[in-house]
């Protein structure tokens, strides 16, 4: 018996799951992975949901470059750019691909590919019509979700909490990449408030129109920003948050990297966690189980962090104990 043989005779008789039995079993068939992430390359929090993916695979012993390559793109929050990787990717046929963001999903669907996809950090699939059913998804589509219509009032609780005389907040979305935010404020203003704050959708599709808005909003008191889980946003988020600090405007938002560039507050779900978890169904489908037959995920890690320099420069006094429940206070 060859060494090779043996040793792996020996491995599978005592159920070990290790590098060395994966030697021991031989050369393995290389699977491919495209992931289409919605931001810039260079981008903070894309940097973030790679390494959590990369992570999430190595986890389940995919190792790139001996049994896995896995091929990233970055959409830069462009919809033209988006469509543009899309069809490359499509032609590339690899055995699974990973979307990031509405856009991407919305344009995979239209090509009808049959190519099995995970979508990671997708809000609303069912009312978007990605998927027919959370818990059936069918076809060749399943992932993992963002957050639920919610959000929007816990985002105005949180304001309202740390600044009591808030009286009206807007929810800045780019209409064309983030359409589900109608249907959120819908839902927000039928269902019963804990506070009497108005909250409407703040429309904006270009850097220009973003320094508009929020200097209007600045000059009417009382106001606060939502800035949307939206990939627009999240590239716009330098002008966004510049403009709020010169027009004085408190800012939450759901991810953590506006906390970190100058945002009042963040609440929302853990984008690397979300990344992490998408290589589960990755995983799963690779070795053979359909994308259909795998529930739609919801976020189970929700995350709130608050930057005190920016309370402090919005003249905000922030209590210890709303302090105590945050995930990260940055001082």
């Amino acid at each position: 018996m060859r060494r090779r043989d043996f040793i792996a005779a020996v491995i599978a008789s005592i159920g070990i799951s290790s590098p060395l039995a994966a030697w021991a079993q031989g050369p393995q068939q290389m699977r491919r992975v495209s992931v289409l992430v919605g931001l810039d390359e260079k981008d903070p929090e894309a940097q973030r949901r790679v390494k959590a993916f990369r992570l999430g695979m190595r986890d389940l012993s995919w190792i790139e470059g001996r049994n896995v390559q896995i091929e990233f793109r970055f959409m830069g929050g462009n919809v033209e750019s988006i469509n543009k990787h899309v069809g490359e990717v499509i032609g590339l046929a690899p055995d699974v691909i990973v979307a990031n963001s509405s856009p991407v999903i919305a344009a995979l669907r239209a090509t009808k590919s049959n190519i099995p996809i995970v979508f990671a950090m997708v809000i609303d699939p069912v009312g978007q019509g990605f998927v027919p059913s959370l818990a059936h998804p069918g076809a060749n589509i399943t992932g993992f979700s963002f957050s639920e219509s919610e959000i929007v009032g816990k985002w105005i609780n949180l304001l309202h909490d740390v600044k009591p005389n808030l009286s009206r907040a807007a929810l800045m979305f780019n209409p064309d990449t983030a359409p589900y935010f109608d249907s959120y404020l819908r839902s927000f203003n039928a269902s019963p408030k804990q506070t009497a704050v108005e909250v409407e959708a703040l429309y904006v599709k270009s850097l220009a129109e973003v320094e508009l808005a929020i200097a209007k909003l600045g000059r009417e008191p009382d106001g606060g920003l939502i800035a949307g889980s939206d990939i627009f946003i999240v590239v716009a988020r330098g002008a966004i948050l510049k403009a709020a600090s010169q027009h004085r405007v408190p800012v939450i938002s759901p991810y953590r990297q506006f906390v970190f560039e100058g945002s009042l507050m963040s609440y929302g779900p853990d984008s690397g966690d979300i990344f992490r978890l998408s290589a589960s169904y990755v995983d799963r489908i690779l070795k053979g189980e359909a994308p259909g037959n795998l529930p739609v995920q919801a976020p189970n890690k929700y995350e709130l962090a608050v930057n005190l320099r920016t309370a402090k420069a919005l003249g905000l006094t922030i209590r210890e104990s709303f302090l105590l429940l945050a995930d990260e206070v940055i001082e």
